[in-house]
């Protein structure tokens, strides 16, 4: 549970909340949007029914699976959620391509629409930036989870197409048996000492990781959220002096030492250490100049197989045990604000003691959705050309 000497993110996660609600652009509203769903209100009337989610969680069970994508194990511990998500419910989960980038979870809606076999994702966690648009296509459910006041409203769709569920913040990770020196900056990646070592952890091309990863490495040479081309420009830099590795770089590739340094979320980073338990020794530092935070959100599938368990599985996320669950695997979850007021947080010694310090996050920037939108596609469709290096 929650206690002042433990939860120490507390003051950041509430600045930054404040942050993204002073920052973000006004959601555009989906056309022809049906009216949202929402999770049932418990009442005095309903006697015969104390639990609210009763009925979804019988048409759930009915329905028997949930299909999710990009949902790797070590990201945000969504290997614990999936299991508990599991055991709470009885539902099987069929897991499509966990490494997939939040472009291709899309793709998988658009390429399914009227298919209802195994193939059809039923939920998609992706960038906050590509769901304005995804929205507005046509893609997603509206629907309001239970806990939905809680989730700021900067970083949620009005209609309930989709909210923000966790956020992170990118450094650098750095296998230490490799590479004994750990860049403190950006520009400390150009030296030749790093040549051959440098990875992303996803395609700019298609990845909401990589985009914020290539806007950070701006900010740290003197662009704006506003202005991404300084870090093209860095990223050319980096490829031309050979320190840029052209692949996606994940933790098998960190650990035999042919990425030793990945631009990555610190929880993922953190959650990488666990895995190794220092075999090979690693580290995790956020820049000192250019932090961004990434936010991602969910979704349901307008064309999901299984539109209860999609709507379980979003109950599940968004209740006190999914957010918690979350948090223990390094994630900032979104309601963590109003459960700290409600003393529902689960915050240990040894947690709170692997966390970065939180005056490393207090000039950590968030991108409107304005901002994200222009960035992912101006990288994309600048990146062959300003770059000139096939991440894959």
């Amino acid at each position: 549970m929650l206690n002042n000497k433990n939860w120490r993110l507390l003051p950041i996660l509430l600045i930054a909340l404040a942050v993204m609600a002073a920052c973000a652009a006004p959601t555009p509203a989906a056309t022809d949007a049906p009216e949202p769903t929402e999770a049932p209100v418990a009442t005095e009337a309903m006697t015969e029914a104390p639990d609210p989610m009763a009925d979804l969680v019988a048409a759930a069970q009915e329905e028997g699976t949930l299909s999710t994508i990009a949902l790797p194990h070590n990201w945000c511990n969504y290997g614990g959620m999936l299991e508990a998500f599991k055991a709470k419910y009885g539902l099987e989960v069929n897991e499509l391509d966990p490494n997939a980038g939040s472009a291709t979870e899309l793709e998988a809606i658009r390429t399914n629409i009227g298919n209802t076999g195994p193939q059809a994702p039923d939920v998609v966690d992706i960038g906050m930036g590509r769901a304005p648009g995804a929205a507005e296509e046509g893609l997603f459910e509206a629907y309001k989870v239970a806990t939905w006041d809680d989730i700021p409203d900067s970083v949620k769709d009005a209609d309930g197409f989709w909210y923000a569920d966790y956020y992170g913040a990118l450094g650098f990770w750095v296998n230490t048996d490799v590479q004994p020196d750990v860049p403190a900056d950006w520009s400390d990646l150009l030296d030749p000492k790093y040549n051959g070592q440098v990875a992303l952890a996803g395609d700019p091309r298609l990845s909401n990781q990589a985009v914020l990863s290539v806007v950070a490495a701006g900010l740290g040479n003197g662009g704006t959220l506003d202005d991404v081309q300084p870090g093209l420009d860095f990223f050319k830099e980096l490829n031309d002096a050979g320190n840029l590795v052209p692949v996606i770089s994940d933790n098998a590739l960190v650990a035999r030492g042919e990425t030793p340094v990945q631009i990555t979320y610190d929880y993922l980073a953190l959650a990488g250490q666990d895995e190794f338990a220092g075999n090979p020794a690693t580290t995790f530092v956020l820049p000192e100049t250019g932090i961004i935070a990434g936010v991602y959100v969910q979704a349901i599938s307008a064309y999901a197989p299984h539109p209860n368990a999609a709507k379980l599985w979003m109950e599940f996320l968004y209740s006190d045990e999914g957010q918690n669950i979350w948090l223990s695997g390094y994630c900032h979850p979104i309601r963590s604000a109003a459960m700290a007021e409600a003393g529902t947080v689960e915050m240990s010694d040894e947690l709170a003691a692997r966390l970065p310090s939180p005056e490393t996050y207090a000039s950590a920037a968030f991108p409107s959705l304005d901002q994200q939108n222009a960035a992912t596609t101006f990288i994309a469709e600048n990146w062959d050309e300003a770059v000139g290096a096939d991440i894959k």
